[in-house]
């Protein structure tokens, strides 16, 4: 289990749909929408149960990466808890990063014919990239890094952007202000964006790794976008199973 010092501030992030969520609050007399807290983390032995919360934050949005545009990102869940130390720093757990790939407008040849040969389509499946510290200051709300695994019947599995150590670094600023949209469950929705981020070439994509790149147009230090609308919800550990 990998902790990491850390704010207790608003965290924010990329996120998937969470699995069995409902509607963000529920209309009167009905049930309260159900979220799935099961990749809530273990949290640090000797740590105060009601003081520690497992945190699912939900998003989608739009992508640019190098010199393609991802209109329509699919719906990811990132999960993790944050607390304080028993020792009286603060600290984070982190979970999970779970989402669906996201198809990449013109497929392997960067034009509509591909988009309607099933060889030749192109999707990115969000990953972990192994750190993250989603300590808020402002509207900075810190960071975590991924990676995407370039997927097409075409492509090895292995075929990466930001494999290794050199994942894509996302530093999501807040745009506007959050919205809390229901108490019970309590949930709250924000946008949120990056512009600042670059992406390294793709690797692992055998024979293919040099058309991946050129219809990319990676790697790219500029240029690059993020922008999210999301919502995250919350449980105190004494109210979960895990701990």
């Amino acid at each position: 289990m990998k902790t990491t010092t850390a704010g207790l501030a608003l965290a924010a992030a990329l996120a998937l749909t969470i699995t069995g969520a409902a509607g963000a609050s529920a209309a009167p007399g009905s049930a309260a929408p159900a979220y799935d807290f099961s990749d809530c983390p273990a949290i640090p032995a000797g740590a105060d149960a009601a003081r520690w919360k497992c945190e699912l934050h939900t998003a989608s949005g739009s992508l640019r990466l190098g010199n393609r545009d991802v209109p329509a990102l699919a719906p990811m869940t990132l999960t993790f808890a944050e607390g304080p130390m028993p020792d009286g720093s603060n600290g984070q757990v982190w979970g999970s990063l779970r989402g669906k790939p996201s198809t990449v407008p013109g497929g392997l040849l960067g034009n509509a014919s591909a988009d309607r040969s099933p060889l030749l389509g192109l999707s990115l499946q969000p990953e972990y990239g192994g750190r993250s510290d989603f300590y808020s200051v402002g509207d900075s709300m810190g960071f975590f890094t991924l990676r995407y695994r370039a997927v097409s019947p075409l492509l090895p599995h292995g075929c990466t952007i930001g494999a290794g150590d050199t994942p894509i670094e996302i530093r999501l600023k807040r745009v506007g202000d959050s919205e809390r949209v229901s108490k019970n469950p309590p949930v709250i929705k924000y946008a949120a964006a990056d512009t600042e981020f670059g992406v390294p070439a793709a690797t692992g994509c055998g024979p293919m790794t040099r058309l991946v790149n050129d219809r990319l147009g990676l790697p790219a230090t500029t240029g690059n976008k993020i922008t999210l609308s999301g919502e995250y919800t919350y449980k105190t550990y004494d109210q979960l199973t895990v701990r």
